[in-house]
This record gives structure tokens, sequence and C-alpha cells, in this order.
């Protein structure tokens, strides 16, 4: 008798046994091909344990894996090195990997602008300031000299190509706004002088190239499209050349459609599509990148809310969004689009200011104090980032039932020749009704090409006309 009590086991099987046993596995499997005799136990064990290994490797990989910027996608190799990652350590591994990865890309990007009086360094959120500004009296501010250029503000860059000897960096438009002189901080804290290849207001985006002496690293483009809600993202910066920052999460929603007022004068006259983060975006590094756990930029951070009882809410634009933007700033300089020529308040705006002026008159007040009635602070035209023309409050003769539209404050280009004119009111473009200026902008961008003809229908006195433009290039300079 052998130690188990069964035919598998026991050292003790007649050849009777051993061939009534192989003549039963025949039955069961229906014979091995090309050559009779079927599979014995062991070999059956050893697949079936086999098998439940690959099973339980697959399973893991499915659920600890994620985090690819391909849509979940998780390659033979990934989905190996995930299962020999322990659970507690996969994630923290993977942040340092992506992170070492992309770090020596991001730099830091100043704005020098002329600041009279000497102000010193206004960081965008920072209290760093210069040692100049640091010692300089509030009170003795006419003995700082002016015409000096001091640091404006502050932001985050990141490097995506290296081209002619020449490094590319992306930033967000409102970092390098109104800078006379720009500079780019290394990781290793080199300063470099900067050029403004191109930016555009609308997206927020700009492009800057420094000499790429040195520079070896270059940060990969990854896919937006593939994020999903509670994915792990990183938030990178180098704010002032410091050293870094950063600051992990996860995507709460991979697109949001956010409100922007491009003159930051409350009116809202964009929409920004964005990723929204619940990875906190720290001070000054706006324009750096999000990326994600496998070390791809998938958005480049633009904008923070913070307000009571909200905290860590991040926002970046897609990346996917982005390269169109940047591949154009970087050929051009600017970004084709469709132009009209018209700036613009919007209607409603105007009836709200009308409003405020009766209600000081009705109560004996002085209607010139109220600053808006004299200066309104108007939103830029549907195609340009300038202020417009006119400043005193326009007066309008409409019908009793609009109430919504735009005015026209300064028509020039495509509109001037059209024959467009201010106090005109501009309330359907191609029988689409405008309400605002946003809505005039979206019409223009998202609906009409260039060289394409654009019928304007409006009113003027009171009276309901129609004209037809033809759409020109929104070049730089315009």
């Amino acid at each position: 008798m052998g130690l188990f009590d069964d035919d598998f086991y026991s050292t003790k099987v007649s050849r009777r046994a051993r061939s009534s046993h192989r003549k039963s596995e025949k039955a069961f499997f229906n014979r091995r091909s090309n050559g009779g005799g079927g599979w014995s136990n062991v070999r059956i064990a050893f697949v079936s344990s086999f098998t439940s290994a690959i099973a339980a490797m697959l399973l893991f990989a499915a659920f600890f894996g994620g985090g690819d910027s391909n849509g979940g996608r998780v390659g033979g190799s990934d989905a190996a090195a995930a299962a020999m990652v322990q659970t507690s350590g996969s994630l923290e591994q993977r942040t340092i990997q992506a992170s070492a990865k992309v770090r020596p890309a991001v730099v830091s990007i100043v704005n020098e602008q002329t600041l009279a009086f000497g102000l010193g360094s206004l960081l965008e959120g920072d209290d760093h300031g210069s040692s100049d500004s640091d010692s300089a009296d509030s009170g003795n501010a006419d003995t700082e000299s002016e015409g000096t250029l001091q640091e404006a503000g502050v932001g985050s860059g990141v490097i995506f190509k290296k081209e002619d000897g020449k490094a590319f960096i992306i930033t967000n438009y409102h970092v390098v706004a109104g800078a006379e002189k720009v500079k780019a901080i290394l990781v290793s804290g080199e300063r470099r002088e900067a050029r403004i290849v191109g930016e555009d207001q609308i997206s927020d985006l700009a492009v800057l190239e420094i000499d790429d002496d040195g520079i070896e690293a270059v940060a990969e483009i990854g896919d937006s499209s593939g994020l999903r809600p509670a994915e792990f993202v990183i938030a990178i910066g180098n704010p002032l050349g410091l050293g870094d920052s950063l600051s992990i999460g996860i995507v709460s929603k991979t697109r949001q459609i956010v409100p922007v007022s491009l003159n930051q004068d409350g009116v809202y006259d964009w929409e920004q599509e964005v990723i929204q983060v619940d990875a906190s975006i720290n001070q000054g590094n706006s324009g750096g990148p999000l990326i994600d756990l496998n070390g791809r930029v998938v958005g480049i951070n633009s904008m923070k809310i913070a307000d009571i009882g909200v905290e860590g809410l991040g926002f970046a634009i897609p990346i996917n969004n982005a390269m169109p933007i940047v591949d154009s700033l970087t050929a051009k300089g600017y970004v084709s689009r469709p132009y009209l020529g018209v700036y613009t308040m919007d209607l409603e705006q105007y009836f709200a200011q009308q409003a405020i002026a009766d209600g000081l008159a009705d109560s004996g007040g002085d209607v010139q104090q109220d600053e808006s009635a004299d200066d309104p602070s108007l939103p830029p035209d549907a195609e340009d980032s300038g202020d417009a023309a006119e400043e005193q409050q326009p007066e309008l003769k409409l019908p009793d039932e609009v109430f919504s539209g735009v005015i026209v404050l300064e028509a020039v280009g495509p509109a001037q020749e059209a024959g467009l004119k201010f106090n005109d009111v501009i309330v359907k473009l191609d029988k689409q009704s405008i309400g605002s200026t946003m809505e005039l902008r979206k019409y223009l961008y998202g609906h009409k090409k260039i060289g394409e003809t654009i019928e304007i229908t409006y009113y003027r006195d009171g009276k309901l006309k129609t004209v037809k433009a033809e759409l020109s290039e929104k070049t730089k300079e315009e």
C-alpha cells in the first residue's frame, strides 16, 4: 500500500489499472492529436495551475495597472510590470517615475515689465519680491527709478520640442501677457532669455523659445482623450526657479466648460473647455504640465478656483485641444481664425448700466459717480482682445421687445466694409440669434471659415436691416 490510498499516487499500480485509466482518459479527452494517448493527471494539474496563475495576474493588472493615457489599454509588458509591483507601492513608484521623467523639462517663466514708481515684484500669486521691492518704502515710492524692468508676473512652462538649436516651451498667455522681456529659469536655476514665438488670448496659450544648449529633457506629449474620471494625475510647476512644485490628485471631470472673462472685467466673453482635477495647482504653477502616471503631458495647468468652502479645485487645458493651437503659434505666431472686425458690448450689460444710472438719478445722486456709465468696462470684440475705442455710453433706439444682442462700438475691416457703424445692434448671424459677445465669438470660430460670407442682421435707429460681409483672416497685428 502506498502512502496515499488511491491509484494516482500509489506506487503499486497494475498494468491493467494503468491501461484502464488511460482508456478512460482517452474517452474524456477524445484522443490527443497526432499520436494517441491521453494527458496524465500531473499534466492536467500543471496546466490548470498555470492557467489560474495567468488569470489571477490579468485580473490584478486590470484592477491595479490602470492610469495610462491610452484609454485604459494596458500592454503585455505594462500588465506584467503592474502585477510584479506590490499593491501598497505601485502608486508611489509610478508617481516617482512619472514626475522624474518630466521634471527636468519644466521651467519657470518670468514676465518682466517697466513698472512705474518702483512697485517691485508683483508676482502672480506669490509673496516673494525682489530685493528692491522688499526694501522699498511705499511712502517714498517716487524715489525709485522709473523705467526699470522688474518682475511683473511669474508662472511655469514645459519644454515640448527641440529644433534647429532652439528649445520650445508651452505656457499660458496670461503668464507672458504685456511682457517686455521674458526669462526662462531651468530646473538647475539657470536663467535664459526667452522669445515669445506666439501667443493667443482666447485659448490662454503661448509658445516661447530659448537656446537649447545643454538642454536634454523634452516632455512627451500624451493623449488627453484617454483620461478617465478618478484617474491619478500630477500637476508640476517650477515657480520662481526655486525648485519643483508637485501635487497629485485625481481627474474629477474629463470635460468641464468654464466661462471666462478674457479682459478680467467680470464680463464672461468666452468659454474654455478644461480638465477638472482635485490636484492643488500651487502658486506660480500656471503654464506647467499636468501629467499622467506614465509621465506624459495630458494638460496645461491654467486656472484655479479658490472660494469659501472650495479647496484644491484646479483646471488644465486638454493637451489634445492645446497642440493644434501650439502648432499654429509655432508656425505663424498667431492662431488663424475668421475675422469680422467689430468691437462690441452686450446689450444686457448696457441695460444694466442704464438701470444703475436711472437709479442714481431718481435718488438725487450724481450720475457721474457711476464710473461704469461714463467709462464702461467693455468686453473685447468678437475677434480681438483690445478695448473698444468708444468710451461714452451709447444711446440706442430699439423696439421694446428687443432685450438681447450685441452693440457695435466700432467697426473695422470686413464689418466696416459691409457698412456696420457705431450703435448698430447685431441680433443674428446667418439667421442664428446672437445675444452676447460670447455667442457671437463662438459662432464665428465654431461655424465659419476664413473667406466665407456671413449674413448680419442688426438694428439701426430702431429699424431692422441685413448686410453681408466676407470674413478675413485675423492676423497677429489685428
